[in-house]
């Protein structure tokens, strides 16, 4: 059993992406790979459903129908990814569908010839190689947002000189091409970090699909200052996944920057591992809130981007927070998610009784 508070542990890697252009008929050939990927993934998928889980299997399955030795390797490896996060949500894997997505994965090769990856390759900056069956390997141009130059200059500078190896894929997304990269979180934090906090308080934070609550303490656990940001549009009927993904980010950022500079070293986060499964409630519009709410997927994103300013951040048991949160709410006169987010402190603290004083509530 985990000992709590315990150490946040940032994702290995961290994902870059990238627009892609294809051009004539380049895109025909291309088109075609990924509809073969897609197809091998889904036929290695119904044989998991049906009982077989074996890599060897799979991969038989996967390659007769993607004829293609490379690619089968990354179908089975996102077949296996996709039978982890069903486990892990709690979800019924014979319910799974692929849906209407178009993708091609390659994974990372730490064989000198493949410099990095096996058939999805950076060249540099803007200039992609990719692995076509029927045509070898092909040149397109890639687009990366200025900030990431840099970073993805050494990403390449060290792939082609064999010193590290990264997972890649291209996506087709609302009519156009995308390529994800994997860089490792090393490379990443050294090119963005933004330092190191150096002040005394601790900050506890309670995500939600529609608000991001934010209580900062001393070290005697006596609320300091308290921020709510709220973004309700997010969890309407309609509302686009990606939108709302990033405006959760650029909430959580902008309350990780107040904090940064009001004197927080520290930043607590609940240990979403404790929860099994989302609660689903006799709401419909709860509920639909709960299923568009990528909770564990946000706290991921958020482990990182704190790390970016060099707080020290841990995860918090959530037993019983939400449920003591709204008892001390009513006697501090604070919203329960507030309230929740100071639990969150009061436990990483260990204080056993609750400081009825406050100087910024």
């Amino acid at each position: 059993m985990s000992t709590y508070p315990r150490k946040a542990k940032p994702p290995k890697e961290v994902t870059l992406r990238a627009r892609v252009v294809l051009e004539n008929e380049l895109a025909y050939y291309f088109h075609l790979s990924v509809a073969k990927f897609k197809a091998g993934v889904n036929k290695a998928l119904e044989y998991v459903k049906n009982g077989i889980t074996n890599s060897t299997q799979l991969y038989k399955i996967a390659y007769g129908v993607i004829g293609n030795k490379r690619y089968t390797d990354g179908a089975v490896l996102l077949v296996q990814d996709i039978v982890k996060s069903v486990k892990a949500l709690g979800m019924n894997l014979s319910d799974v569908k692929l849906g209407d997505w178009w993708i091609i994965q390659a994974r990372g090769s730490p064989r000198p010839e493949d410099k990095g990856n096996r058939n999805i390759r950076l060249l540099s900056t803007n200039e992609l190689q990719v692995n076509v069956p029927w045509k070898g390997w092909l040149r397109f141009k890639v687009a990366f947002g200025e900030r990431y130059i840099s970073l993805v200059s050494e990403l390449v500078k060290k792939a082609l000189s064999r010193k590290l190896s990264y997972t890649a894929k291209i996506v087709f997304r609302n009519g156009k091409v995308y390529l994800h990269v994997s860089v490792p979180i090393e490379l990443y934090l050294k090119h963005f970090s933004k330092g190191r906090a150096k002040g005394k308080l601790v900050a506890g934070f309670d995500l939600n699909s529609d608000r991001i609550n934010m209580v900062i303490v001393d070290r005697q656990g006596i609320i300091r200052d308290t921020k709510t940001e709220w973004f309700p549009e997010v969890t309407s009927h309609g509302f686009l996944s990606n939108k709302a993904h990033s405006i959760r980010l650029q909430t959580l950022a902008k309350l990780l920057n107040y904090a940064y500079y009001h004197g927080v070293s520290t930043i607590l986060f609940e240990d979403l591992d404790r929860i099994k499964r989302s609660r689903y409630t006799g709401n419909r519009t709860a509920n639909r809130k709960i299923t568009r709410f990528p909770k564990r997927k946000l706290l991921q994103y958020s482990i990182v981007m704190a790390m970016k300013y060099g707080f020290k951040v841990y995860l918090v048991n959530p037993a019983y927070t939400s449920k003591i949160g709204e008892k001390l709410g009513k006697e501090l006169g604070l919203d329960k998610h507030t309230a929740s987010a100071y639990v969150l402190a009061l436990k990483y603290l260990g204080v056993a009784e609750i400081p009825l004083s406050t100087s910024s509530v």
